[in-house]
């Protein structure tokens, strides 16, 4: 480093040759751009214009005045370039490539020592400082050009004229600016030695496809939509070029061959010919436009409060722009009886229009019309419904008349049934004014044993009295619309009544439990307003249990009104499970799909149909569940002893059927008891028995061949499940005790099925056990969730002596009499079932000797009465 000379610093600034080249050739184009950006703006504006074809538009005083003004620019932009513009030095493209470096290494190996040059201490110094610099300078890299100029184009102008550039290159063409020559002094006399055209073909609008130039397209075929505008311009002597075309079909006045402008319309597939020098001719070929189908696609889907769904398809090749529904009288089908015996009055077909989608594409969909007809006065009578849809060339078709029903409202109340079906007679015709009123009177004979209120009998005797008056002068068409109102607004209170106000709490419920969700309220509330909306869906289904139940004596009467085989309906158990559901989903944290599955229950409920249950008349709920547990449990009991039989019988196979020691039913017999026979049913009669022994045995094997009992058992599961959703005590310590024993005895039952299957009888019954265990907790869980209930029911009473006796009794039913012994046997049995009520006392036995903190005496005590029973 010491001997670093000058021929050393003249090396190193060599070698920065390469990078020193690329950033004067950067500096170069950056000096270029920023002068000549004005230029290339103006340049690429005025392509870009003529490309277009803005030039054949305008008057040519404009295209000059343009023509002069974009010159200008030319000149004044291309005169900043050239004062502007400047060719980089060497020495400036050191200083830019040395301002990259620390320490400005190049400027130091171009400097020279001016002081101490005499001394060699300090001329080794200046060396070793060179030396260092050249290692710097070897790591230069070349500076790239900075070709920003936004302080010099604050507009950006450059890049409006760069998009006016593209838009051209897309849709204009670059022979359409030679066409600004014809117009300078000297071009018509060009144009009379070479004429020249133009011409387009531009598609209809809703088709969605361009416009075609037709000087970029070849003579050949030339396939454009029917209805698509051709327009053809001719510049040159008139007559040079004339056109000929066979694709309009045009008659009548038609302008000459050798008109300057003609435009017309592709209605038919033909010939396009321009005549003349460099004319061409087309074959055209027209796509046709078809006109769009549409049809019915099943029958209306009605709810119960009359709102009709009518689905439907319709298709088109551009897409359906609109459509509509006519639904006219079908009167050949109307039962012409009583009030509609006489000629109807002359009514306008039904208007709808049809429900078309809102994005998306319409060349093909489905839709379903959707629209209420319950007041109209062809409510519930035969109709034929015709579909029409319209393209947008105005082209139409129509379905095949269609016959239904019109969907209407359906009154299950008899009262305002039957002014319903008087409203319709008088809307059918004005001269049955005088027999309804004469039928609303006797209606209402006897007021005591029809009205429910009051008021209702008022306003029928109201509008009884303004159809007489009215009748009597002759009835017009707004006392007929008047009267059917009143009419309409009397069947509707009296129908709707207490179900009005049952669906209105159930709304209410809904809504804060939504509200309460969205605002992330406690667990505890959110239980509390989910017990509410049970609550208000109990009552509900009450109210909709008669109308239930008079639309199937409506569908007796009426065969044709009842229910397809296809058509959904919901029972207690569903609407159960689904709300367990929901609480699932909202334990889970899952609000918005609760939120949603809330919503699908409440439109349910609304268009719901009930269906009875198969309990007795006059249950409460409650007993109901506790009824079918309880035959749940005994058939389970009749599976588990065939169980045990088929056990016996695999390890005596010498043995015949039913015959195995102490394998009897219970009504006795050789294991043919009521619960060892197919389905449960008793055929153990010991004279039966003895009748039959070999034609048994083998109806039994035929009967219960491999996995009989498993589907058996699997038929049982499935009683359960259903048994649960209705399990009355939602919400209480007690029924949620009863759902999870039953959840235990489903688990056991699954189980015992799996190994019936795999043939495990001795795994199988262990499982039944458990299954009938769980089954007798679950009802005893169910009973004392039932006994809260009456107890709650009674509000204003304290706990009365017979409760405290009661809840003192012990597991027997005995009352403790005085110093702790018992006081009396009388009502041990407390008029229950024997059966029953033994295994209840067996259940109270085995949980008490399972609780390890009682006395040893009686822990003792209970096992001796296990071992004994």
């Amino acid at each position: 480093m010491a001997n670093y000379s000058k021929h050393d610093a003249r090396r190193g600034l060599k070698a920065l040759r390469w990078p020193l080249t690329f950033t004067r050739a950067g500096m170069f184009a950056e000096a270029f751009w920023q002068a000549t950006w004005p230029l290339a703006t103006v340049v690429l504006a005025a392509l870009a214009v003529l490309m277009l074809g803005l030039q054949d538009t305008v008057m040519v005083e404009l295209v000059w005045f343009a023509a002069v003004v974009a010159t200008g620019a030319a000149i004044g932009a291309l005169v900043y370039a050239l004062r502007t513009f400047r060719i980089p030095t060497r020495a400036a493209a050191l200083v830019r490539l040395d301002e990259t470096l620390p320490g400005r290494p190049i400027q130091a190996l171009l400097d020279e020592q001016a002081v101490g040059d005499g001394d060699a201490a300090s001329t080794a110094v200046w060396r070793a400082h060179q030396a260092r610099m050249a290692e710097r300078a070897a790591r230069a890299q070349p500076v790239p050009a900075d070709l920003r100029i936004a302080r010099r184009d604050p507009y950006a102008l450059r890049y409006v004229a760069v998009l006016i550039f593209a838009v051209a290159l897309i849709f204009g063409s670059i022979w359409r600016v030679g066409s600004v020559a014809d117009m300078t002094p000297g071009g018509a006399d060009g144009l009379a030695t070479g004429p020249v055209w133009e011409g387009w073909a531009e598609s209809p609008r809703y088709t969605g496809r361009p416009t075609i130039y037709l000087n970029d397209i070849p003579e050949g075929t030339l396939e454009v939509p029917v209805g698509s505008l051709i327009t053809l311009r001719l510049y040159g002597e008139v007559g040079a070029l004339t056109i000929a075309e066979t694709v309009s079909g045009r008659i009548g006045e038609v302008p000459p061959a050798s008109a300057p402008e003609q435009d017309f319309t592709v209605n038919q597939s033909g010939e396009i010919a321009i005549n003349g020098p460099g004319g061409r001719t087309w074959t055209v070929a027209v796509l046709a436009d078809t006109a769009p189908t549409i049809e019915v696609l099943d029958g209306p889907e009605t709810t119960a409060l009359g709102e009709m769904t009518l689905p439907y398809a319709a298709s088109d090749d551009y897409g359906v722009e609109a459509g509509e529904a006519r639904f006219a009288l079908d009167l050949p089908e109307v039962d012409r009886r009583h009030g509609l015996a006489i000629a109807p009055e002359a009514r306008p077909e039904i208007t709808a229009s049809l429900p078309m989608p809102f994005t998306g594409d319409r060349t093909e969909f489905e839709e379903a019309l959707v629209e209420d007809f319950s007041e109209h006065p062809w409510a519930n009578l035969p109709v034929t419904v015709v579909m029409t849809a319209l393209d947008a060339a105005e082209q139409q078709s129509e379905t095949e008349p269609f016959q239904m029903i019109l969907p209407g409202r359906r009154f299950f109340d008899p009262l305002a049934a039957s002014i319903i079906e008087q409203r319709r007679d008088l809307l059918w015709s004005k001269d049955n004014s005088t027999r309804v009123a004469q039928i609303l009177r006797a209606v209402a004979h006897r007021p005591d044993d029809v009205f429910r209120r009051e008021v209702d009998q008022l306003r029928l005797r109201r509008v009884i009295t303004k159809l007489e008056t009215f009748a009597s002068y002759g009835l017009t068409d707004e006392q007929q619309e008047d009267i059917s109102r009143d009419m309409w607004d009397l069947a509707l209170g009296i129908e709707e009544g207490d179900l009005a106000d049952a669906l209105e709490r159930l709304r209410r419920a809904r809504e804060r439990l939504e509200q309460a969700m969205r605002d992330g309220a406690s667990p505890e509330e959110i239980e509390e307003l989910m017990r509410e909306l049970r609550r208000a869906t109990d009552d509900y289904m009450q109210q909709l249990s008669r109308q239930a139940e008079l639309d199937r004596q409506n569908n007796e009467e009426n065969p044709r009104n009842q229910q397809s085989e296809n058509q959904m309906q919901m029972t207690q158990d569903d609407i159960q499970r689904m709300m367990d559901r929901i609480q699932e989903l909202m334990e889970q944290g899952r609000m918005a799909e609760a939120e949603q599955a809330l919503r699908e229950l409440q439109e349910m409920l609304e268009n719901m149909q009930v269906t009875q249950g198969q309990g007795g008349e006059g249950q409460s709920p409650g007993e109901q569940a506790m009824e079918g547990l309880a035959e749940t449990l005994r058939e389970q009991q009749g599976l588990s002893d065939q169980a045990f039989r088929d056990l016996q019988e695999q390890f005596n196979p010498n043995a015949q059927a039913g015959e195995s020691q102490g394998n009897e039913g219970r009504d006795g017999g050789q294991g043919r008891g009521q619960e060892h026979s197919q389905g449960g049913q008793g055929q153990g009669q010991q004279g039966d028995t003895e009748q039959g022994g070999e034609g048994n045995e083998q109806a039994d094997g035929e009967a219960q061949g491999e996995g009989a009992l498993a589907d058996r058992q699997q038929a049982l599961r499935d009683e359960l499940r259903r048994q649960q959703g209705s399990l009355p005590g939602s919400g209480t310590p007690e029924g949620e005790a009863a759902r999870d024993a039953l959840d235990r005895a489903g688990r056991a039952m699954d189980g015992a099925e799996e190994a019936l299957r795999q043939r495990d009888f001795a795994d199988a019954i262990d499982n039944q056990s458990q299954a009938m265990e769980a089954l007798r907790e679950g009802m005893r869980a169910l009973g004392e969730a039932m006994q809260q209930e009456q107890q709650d029911a009674q509000q204003g009473q304290g706990t009365s002596e017979s409760d405290r006796r009661a809840e003192a009794r012990d597991p027997l039913g005995r009352e403790p009499g005085s110093n702790g012994s018992v006081g009396t046997e009388e009502g041990l049995l407390q008029g229950e079932d024997v059966y029953r009520r033994a295994r209840d006392l067996l259940d109270e036995i085995r949980r008490r000797s399972g609780e390890g903190e009682r006395p040893d005496v009686e822990l003792d005590y209970l096992k001796r009465l296990l071992d004994r029973f």
